[in-house]
């Protein structure tokens, strides 16, 4: 959705810039390599044809960059948040974890260049090679505030004339001065399919696949003469240079997304609804679209498709928007079809449809929200969204229902979110009137949400993964979260807030069932007057405080969060709501084998003359901390500002030859408040010797506690009545 921001003055602190918008025209992980975060991923998402694996995870020369979540940075648009950098002559090899005959490759080239990787299959240079360029990337929307220079990555495939197996090689070797490879999809393609009994062929009209003659009027015919029946598109390649309208009452059938492919940035557009219903089934439809031109209607599918349709089996990519759909779609079906690519939004349901169901999509790189639902002149009602699997949109929401009756989001798998959006954003942000509001019973359940969330650059104002938002009316409708899975989000889990700063309540909102692994800030971020009830919420590496509880604007009302049972790893509160808690652990550390406390605060039972304890923590190995003299047991304790899960420390003592060898007792200890300690490891002795640089690695257990407070206890030293150590060094592996 697209139009200018109707966020209120810089002067309040914090509101969002309205990035899905009104007015286009008109107007893996179930088939990802898991890897990491992506292991828990199995549950959730569609069932695809092809096998993805990250590049970063192959064998390469290359750099790899990343992860960096940095709104307009290359890695931040990564699968992942992490991808790797060829110069010319470097190479990423990819091992096949299944069959396959065909690859596709999401990429990015500097702007302005054009270039090629070179394809070799188990170490030998075939003939094929695959063509990239940067021709469709760097969207730049200065109407909507807060965006950047985005869409940063694209999408190019292959088919490799060979059967590879599990287990063979494919390396991509860079011609172009500068390739990024984010990830390669694996697939076995199937042969084409052959003409149905009774079809009419465009080509019997004229239509020229070679690509070379302009198809639009076979096409035009055909439909024409098919009513009722099917139009078939053989394998080949067919330009269109204007859009279809009239296509009604029929099927419209290719041999395949590889084989049938249609040329064309603009393929159905009509806004009266057909009297029968429509199929669109197994070609691919490749557009031109290079810019976000909001009064195009630059789309697969621009209006209406008549009840009772079904979309299944297409291959999108390089337009504005897959489908922008007004006017009667009631109970269409969009099943199985792969969407990449898009400068605005993959899917949006604009008003007006009943029953309908998108399910088992892929999409890749939208420049808005890859799937919305609108309730825009009259309501959604009683529509779906199932089994998605949503990658990397670089601009807004992976799902966004936007008002709409009796609405279910189910057993999505959505990755990636990078600027101004959410996972997913259950809203009454209406843009346009007449809207309809959420009303009915908003089902939001089985979704997991990976790496999602983002800041608002506007107000540097975070937004959660998974955000209901009472814009621009109070939340009426009942909402029922439940089963929800959020992975590595690098603010805030779950939102509640009133995204114009008014203060509008959200209630009648349930959260039941959802497990939290890493979260960068806080699990609830309740930003406006209301009431949530959260029950068996279960979370681990929370990064900042559980809850952030400050309504706004300031006297607007209280926001009560009742505990419904189940809860754990969240029940601290951040208590300055003049500040926004930092991310933490849900924010992957971009330097995971740093020194944890090098530079920390440091303190100590007590101190020889000169010899501070900040001296162990500052880096110089020649500086050092001594305890009190001749008053064992001593001890030295450095804060970590937050809870880690530290499990190796490296004590060292100046090098030279002058501090002969001595062994001291230590054990050492931990604690989240800095007040009740634990022991990581029993007392015994350690031997350090310069002639072994001086130092002792002590290994914690994988069972060890995350710490804040990491203390060494000191009860002997054989060569000098002090405990003494010139670094504390502090690692997570």
């Amino acid at each position: 959705m697209i139009r200018p921001d109707r966020s209120t003055p810089r002067t309040v602190r914090k509101w969002y810039a309205a990035v899905a918008t009104a007015g286009l025209v008109g107007t893996l992980v179930t088939g990802l390599q898991a890897t990491g975060a992506q292991a828990a991923e199995s549950a959730a998402g569609a069932t695809l044809p092809f096998t993805s694996v990250e590049a970063e995870s192959a064998t390469t020369n290359g750099t790899k960059i990343g992860p960096d979540y940095t709104q307009g940075t290359v890695a931040s648009e990564a699968s992942g948040r992490q991808a790797v950098r060829l110069a010319a002559g470097q190479s990423v090899e990819f091992t096949l974890p299944k069959a396959a005959n065909a690859l596709n490759v999401a990429y990015n080239l500097p702007d302005g260049q054009s270039g090629s990787l070179a394809v070799y299959v188990n170490g030998q240079k075939t003939s094929k090679t695959l063509a990239v360029t940067s021709k469709y990337s760097y969207v730049d929307t200065s109407w909507i505030a807060g965006s950047k220079t985005h869409h940063l990555f694209d999408n190019a495939r292959l088919q490799l004339g060979q059967n590879l197996q599990s287990g063979d090689k494919v390396k991509l070797e860079a011609t172009s001065p500068q390739v990024t490879v984010d990830v390669a999809d694996f697939e076995q393609v199937a042969a084409a399919t052959s003409k149905p009994s009774g079809a009419l062929s465009v080509t019997d009209k004229g239509a020229d696949p070679s690509g070379q003659g302009d198809s639009t009027q076979a096409f035009r015919e055909t439909i024409a003469a098919a009513k009722g029946g099917t139009v078939w598109i053989p394998p080949g390649e067919y330009k269109l240079t204007q859009s279809l309208s009239n296509v009604d009452n029929v099927t419209i059938r290719g041999a395949g997304n590889w084989h049938s492919v249609v040329r064309s940035s603009r393929f159905i557009d009509q806004s009266n609804a057909p009297t029968g219903k429509v199929g669109l089934h197994d070609f691919a439809v490749l557009g031109e679209v290079t810019e976000r031109v909001d009064s195009s209607p630059d789309n697969f599918v621009n209006g209406s498709l008549g009840p009772n349709s079904t979309v299944a089996g297409m291959w999108l990519q390089h337009l504005k928007v897959g489908f922008w759909l007004t006017g009667n779609n009631d109970n269409l079906v969009v099943e199985k079809n792969r969407i990449l690519d898009m400068t605005a939004d993959g899917l949006n349901l604009n008003g007006t449809a009943k029953g309908v169901s998108v399910r088992n999509n892929f999409l890749r790189n939208t420049g808005d929200d890859a799937l919305a639902m609108w309730a825009l002149n009259t309501t959604n009602s009683d529509s779906t969204f199932a089994g998605n699997t949503i990658s990397q949109p670089n601009l807004a929401n992976g799902i966004a229902i936007y008002g709409g009756r009796d609405i279910t989001v189910k057993d999505n798998l959505i990755l990636d979110t990078n600027a101004l959006g959410s996972g997913i954003a259950i809203s009454n942000q209406k843009f346009l009137d007449p809207f309809f509001p959420l009303a009915g019973t908003i089902t939001v359940s089985g979704n997991t949400l990976v790496r999602t969330g983002a800041m608002n650059p506007n107000w540097q104002h975070p937004m959660g993964a998974l955000r209901v938002d009472a814009y621009d009316s109070a939340i009426e409708a009942t909402v029922n979260i439940t089963d929800t899975t959020l992975t590595d989000s690098p603010w805030s889990a779950y939102e509640f807030v009133s995204g114009g700063g008014t203060g509008k309540t959200v209630k009648n909102v349930s959260v039941d069932r959802s497990t939290i692994d890493k979260v960068g800030t806080v699990v609830v971020q309740a930003e406006t007057p209301g009431a949530v009830k959260m029950a068996n919420v279960k979370a681990t590496g929370v990064g900042a405080a559980g809850t952030y509880n400050c309504p706004y604007p300031t006297g607007s009302g209280t926001f009560t969060l009742t505990d419904g049972g189940g809860n754990s790893g969240w029940d601290s509160t951040w208590d300055d709501c003049s500040t926004w808690p930092k991310p933490g652990a849900g924010n992957p550390d971009p330097d995971p084998g740093r020194n944890l406390a090098k530079g920390r605060p440091a303190t100590a039972t007590g101190s020889a003359d000169v010899y501070t304890p900040a001296k162990a923590v500052d880096g110089d190995a020649s500086t050092y901390w001594e305890s009190t003299n001749n008053a064992f047991p001593q001890s030295i304790t450095v804060d970590l500002g937050k809870a880690e899960p530290v499990r190796r420390l490296v004590l060292k003592l100046p090098p030279p030859a002058v501090w002969g060898a001595r062994t001291q007792t230590l054990s050492v200890q931990g604690s989240t408040d800095g007040t009740t300690f634990s022991t990581l490891a029993e007392s015994k002795g350690y031997r350090f010797d310069p002639a072994d640089g001086n130092k002792v690695t002590i290994t914690l257990p994988a069972s060890a506690p995350n710490v804040r407070h990491l203390r060494l206890r000191v009860t002997a030293n054989t060569g000098w009545p002090a405990a003494q150590f010139s670094e504390v060094e502090a690692y997570l592996s």
